[in-house]
């Protein structure tokens, strides 16, 4: 059900924030878990787990578990659970510690490219401005011109990219054909996406998973909140605005990332860091500002 004006106002950036913090320090805890886990094993769990706690929450909600467009779903299930968490996990090991594993934020420009002839989604007015401020500052984190890693790095990390910026279209172009529920769409394309996820993990050789303590309360974490939790986040956000919009908009994300792991690596900051930082925060703003000036008109007509 379409959110009020009054409460969109707030609602829409609150669930951003907390996507963002969570997402951005889900990669910090994520390199944390690939110390005990191999890159595919913990990409299956997480997603197993995420789909677990989705199913239970649908249940304890009273909700529907029927699969509504089961090809649709399947096809949102392998780009955007399969596909980017497969890709995402094994650039963060060939990654390392760089920036490669970031790439996958170029995401909002492949989501921009398709999003134009498959959604005829169109940037307008001052909102190119936001969307060059959020760019430009991804850019200048990222920097492309200083990453010594190998190309494949690099590879990975676009595929993962494009693989979210597809399924991003696909839950549009799906919502737009029919009614679908949110949290049931959540909970299936975790579930059809763990699937070949479990089946990489079991087929390639890889060294058994720690099963520590500490590894399990990581875990936990990054299925039941990063995953779970913040996927449908994402999806909800993401009935509500353009797909360009939201792609955008969640770039807040890499932001914290570099904030949290400059911080816990007692780390200096760049002047491209902090200078990215503030053009994409000035974006965020601008973007918020012109949702609300749109909410505005429509509520006064």
């Amino acid at each position: 059900m379409p959110l009020s004006s009054s409460s969109a106002r707030w609602l829409l950036p609150l669930a951003l924030f907390i996507l963002s913090i969570t997402w951005g320090y889900t990669w910090v805890m994520a390199k944390q878990a690939l110390a005990y886990s191999p890159p595919f094993a913990f990409a299956a769990e997480r997603c197993v787990g995420g789909a677990l706690a989705l199913f239970l929450t649908v249940k304890l909600m009273g909700r529907s578990v029927r699969l509504v467009a089961p090809g649709a779903t399947l096809a949102i299930g392998l780009m955007q659970v399969t596909g980017f968490m497969a890709f995402q996990t094994w650039a963060l090991v060939e990654g390392g510690p760089g920036k490669t594993a970031v790439l996958v934020f170029t995401m909002p420009i492949w989501t921009l490219l398709i999003a134009w002839p498959v959604l005829g989604e169109r940037i307008r007015g001052t909102q190119w401005l936001a969307a060059l401020s959020t760019l430009t500052g991804l850019v200048l984190i990222i920097e492309p011109w200083n990453m010594h890693s190998s190309l494949f790095s690099k590879f990975l990390g676009l595929m993962a990219a494009l693989c979210w910026a597809v399924g991003t279209v696909l839950v549009k172009r799906l919502r737009a054909q029919q009614p679908v529920d949110l949290l049931s769409l959540t909970t299936w394309q975790m579930l059809l996406g763990a699937v070949p996820l479990v089946l990489l993990a079991l087929v390639i050789p890889e060294h058994p998973t720690d099963w520590s303590l500490s590894y399990i309360g990581i875990l936990v974490f990054m299925a039941v909140i990063s995953t779970a939790m913040c996927w449908w986040l994402w999806i909800t956000i993401l009935d509500r605005v353009p797909a360009w919009e939201a792609s955008l908009s969640v770039l807040g994300t890499p932001v914290v990332a570099i904030v949290s792991s400059r911080l816990m690596l007692n780390e200096e900051f760049k002047l491209s860091e902090l200078t990215g930082i503030l053009l994409i925060g000035g974006g965020l703003a601008l973007l918020s500002l012109i949702g609300w000036a749109a909410s505005r008109r429509s509520a006064m007509k």
